[in-house]
This record gives C-alpha cells, structure tokens and sequence, in this order.
C-alpha cells in the first residue's frame, strides 16, 4: 500500500523527471523510509549501459536511496525552498545487476543527525536480494538565488 504517490513526493523533494527516482513511498516513520521505483527500459541513463545487456548504473541506486533520503528528511527540515545536497557517500556495495523491467524497494533509515548534517545507511532490494548498499550523509542548503 503506498502511503506517497508521484505528486505527493513532488511536494517534498525538488526533483523532477528524468531525474526524479523514487515512484512511491510504502512506509515511513520518523527515522526511517521504504520506497519503490520500478526501472523502465525508456530510462535515460540505460541507452547506452549497456547495448544488448541495459544494466541500472550503481550511481543511479545510490542516487535512489538519496533521494528516498530526502523524502525522510522532508519532515525534520525548514519549508524554506531549502534542497537536500549530498556531502558523503561511503562504503558503496553493488551486490547485483539491477535490470530494465526491475522493481527495487529502497530502505533508508536516519542513524544520526550531527548540527546540520543528516547520517543514514541506504539498502535496495529486488524481490528480497541485496542489490546495493551505503552510508551517505547530506546537508539542507537554500540555493543560490
């Protein structure tokens, strides 16, 4: 049952497509998020990775989880226009091939807040398996007018 729709999402998190990666938001509390995004083979970032064997570039996972960061953080940040930017991404691992067709469910949880930057630890999945995994960080920034 998604508890966030496109519109809904659109609402938090400045991103929009082709660049906007998270499709729905199935559950959330305050420290924590699962979201879906099902991967098509129209996507941009598959027309050329590669031909013949269209692969999900691990960047692209990272940037799901990211954003499903953002979406968390939606809730404890100000509703000022202020953007989520990434300042860290450790210990990426790409554990296996996510492809066209492919759903993955991205697990987000908030493992600390230090003044004002925001540690979580991103998981995606397809159908149960470990696709990738990160600890990232992120701060809230008001962009440059």
């Amino acid at each position: 049952m998604s508890i966030a729709n496109l519109a809904q999402i659109q609402s938090l998190i400045p991103h929009r497509k082709p660049m906007l990666l998270v499709d729905e938001v199935i559950e959330q509390t305050e420290k924590h998020i699962v979201c879906r995004k099902t991967f098509s083979s129209e996507d941009f970032f598959l027309q050329g990775h590669f031909p013949g064997f269209p692969l999900v570039p691990g960047v692209i996972l990272c940037e799901c989880c990211l954003q499903s960061g953002a979406i968390l953080l939606s809730q404890l940040t100000p509703k000022d226009g202020s953007v989520p930017v990434a300042t860290r991404i450790d210990g990426a691992k790409f554990k296996r091939m996510v492809r066209p067709g492919e759903t993955i469910e991205i697990d987000v949880t908030l493992n600390e807040i230090v003044s004002t930057a925001y540690f979580m630890t991103g998981k995606v999945t397809v159908d149960g398996k470990l696709a990738a995994r990160l600890d990232f960080a992120c701060s809230v920034a008001k962009p440059i007018q």
